[in-house]
């Protein structure tokens, strides 16, 4: 199994950036959501260490779901979205706010929104760490951005190559020989 860090090519963003940006994102969304009816959509599996966090820097009342969609098997993308598990939240009173890891195709958040606009919530906003807007193919514009990121292969904070490295504590390009072999 691997799963270190000596499979990283070079950190993009360290654990402390991160925080400080999860920080500031929670100061945003806590002046934005002050008095309203907030739920977190954490978008598993890549999301569940930036939900976990973010929802500890809020300074509002928020409730969390989640839900799981795929749209990658390894290092591409299908094309297509799949939903593997749907909220359990009514949400017609809620402001849902998605929160995902990384927009990149804008074809998960597509589906995500038209999936949750169905559902009628009060309102319905987007929150991605990181943002790769060279990979873009579907038109999405996000609310809550953290990082735009280049064209890399990333992993860490919650995102995984083939279920590895999710464990590590920041964002890293994972060196290409792992995943071409």
């Amino acid at each position: 199994m691997r799963n270190d860090k000596t499979d990283i090519l070079k950190i993009i963003i360290s654990e402390e950036e991160i925080q400080e940006k999860i920080k500031e994102l929670a100061e945003k969304i806590s002046v934005d959501y002050k008095d309203k009816n907030l739920l977190l959509i954490c978008v598993m599996n890549g999301s569940i260490f930036f939900s976990v966090d973010l929802i500890r820097q809020l300074k509002v009342k928020a409730d969390l779901d989640y839900i799981s969609v795929a749209s990658y098997h390894g290092t591409a993308s299908t094309g297509a979205v799949t939903l593997h598990r749907d909220i359990s939240t009514d949400v017609s009173d809620k402001d849902v706010l998605i929160i995902e890891d990384i927009l990149d195709s804008g074809r998960t958040f597509s589906f995500l929104l038209k999936h949750f606009k169905k559902m009628n919530p009060k309102s319905l906003k987007s929150c991605s760490l990181l943002d790769k807007p060279d990979r873009r193919v579907v038109d999405v514009v996000l609310d809550y951005t953290g990082f735009i990121i280049p064209d890399v292969f990333i992993v860490g904070y919650g995102m995984d190559y083939d279920q590895q490295y999710r464990q590590l504590p920041f964002i890293g390009e994972l060196k290409p020989e792992v995943y071409t072999k």
